[in-house]
């Protein structure tokens, strides 16, 4: 079965990474409560490659960040649209944000909508 994910990629200092998870849990839920089949988020270990742009580079972190790359998985855009809408509606998000100090900050983030081009994993019985 094929989805649509949003996917995004954005620096987070270090000293504010549990912070930051903290606030994510807390996102997250939201996401799902709207309809969001999964949220999922990882912090940087392995971030450069000989002869690739890294993320590092994409967003211009800095040595005390960290890079966080994650996606919310939907049934399709048109559900993913709608889900979007809510979250972005709902009041505790803002709430979340306002009073986490995680540093977050939407205008370092890189983001996209992406549907399916090609799928293959170990539970996949295609």
């Amino acid at each position: 079965m094929t989805h649509y994910i949003d996917g995004f990629v954005f620096p987070i200092a270090r000293d504010r990474l549990n912070e930051y998870k903290r606030l994510v849990q807390a996102v997250a839920e939201i996401w799902k409560e709207h309809g969001a089949l999964d949220y999922l988020e990882y912090a940087g270990d392995d971030m450069r490659l000989e002869g690739t742009r890294s993320f590092i580079d994409l967003v211009a972190a800095t040595e005390d960040e960290t890079i966080v790359f994650g996606w919310v998985v939907f049934d399709s855009r048109e559900a993913r649209d709608l889900i979007n809408e809510k979250v972005a509606a709902d009041p505790r998000m803002a709430d979340l944000i306002d009073s986490s100090n995680s540093g977050f900050d939407a205008k370092r983030m890189a983001y996209g909508g992406f549907q399916s081009l090609f799928q293959s994993s170990a539970t996949n019985t295609r």
